[in-house]
């Protein structure tokens, strides 16, 4: 029907600005390949370094239903979205949940930017904080007025391990909130970053081989470091890593 569901790669944003590649800018020309009768709109699609599922509408009424099934799901405690991810290192346990507290600062600076997070609309970036350095860091314990602010968002998210071998492991992911890194940032806390995570990979540091979570203040952001047997496993060299997309993929998407 009016329904349209295609696959990402990672690194392709959904919206850009006029003449730069984007999913947005590509939709015209899908609908003239396809020969549909009517524009498509984006419903729901991953975050720009994710790769998986679009899904995309040409029923304007259709897109506006969708998207309020989505945001009522998570109200309703519902894990409408599932991503896989291939993580480096394997959590202590099989499965759990992760929640933590999520705000936008700037980077090298301990204050909060405040509303940064919702200025976006869409949840993809923070709207009034474009051109500066801004990072997302946990608040482990937000307090009430913070969140009442909207200064700090309260973020959970669900996960399995579907398998583990060599140190890494592949991981099922179903976030009940929606908020601009969220899974990068609780995969941190698991001890266990995402493989290509080249902006928060550097917050899990090791002693002895043993995992153990540094402060963003404290934590530049570069290219992920790997070992060597797992950089031969992926048949890179240490200069060819800053190239490595960041694995986390959106699966499964559920409809009413």
């Amino acid at each position: 029907g009016a329904l349209l569901a295609l696959s990402k790669p990672p690194g392709l944003p959904i919206l850009g600005r006029p003449g730069d590649l984007s999913l947005d800018a590509l939709l015209p020309e899908l609908r003239q390949r396809l020969g549909l009768p009517a524009e498509l709109h984006v419903v729901k699609a991953p975050a720009r370094e994710y790769s998986g599922l679009v899904l995309l509408s040409s029923c304007y009424h259709t897109t506006k239903k969708l998207q309020q099934f989505f945001t009522h799901a998570r109200w309703r405690g519902q894990y409408p979205a599932t991503y896989r991810a291939i993580t480096v290192g394997v959590p202590a346990e099989a499965e759990g949940e992760l929640s933590t507290g999520l705000c936008w600062q700037q980077q090298g600076d301990r204050a909060m930017v405040r509303g940064c997070w919702q200025a976006g609309g869409r949840g993809d970036a923070p709207g009034s904080a474009e051109g500066c350095a801004l990072q997302v860091v946990p608040v482990p314990a937000p307090g009430r007025r913070s969140l009442a602010r909207k200064d700090v968002k309260s973020t959970l998210t669900r996960y399995r391990v579907l398998s583990a071998t060599r140190g890494c492991a592949l991981l099922q992911l179903q976030p009940r909130t929606a908020f601009p890194e969220q899974l990068q940032v609780h995969l941190t806390l698991l001890l266990c970053p995402a493989l290509g995570d080249h902006k928060h990979s550097s917050r899990v540091g090791r002693v002895l081989g043993v995992p153990f979570f540094l402060a963003p203040e404290a934590t530049p952001t570069g290219t992920q470091v790997l070992d060597e047997e797992l950089l031969s496993q992926l048949g890179l060299s240490p200069r060819q890593l800053h190239h490595l997309p960041l694995h986390i993929h959106l699966q499964e998407l559920v409809l009413p």
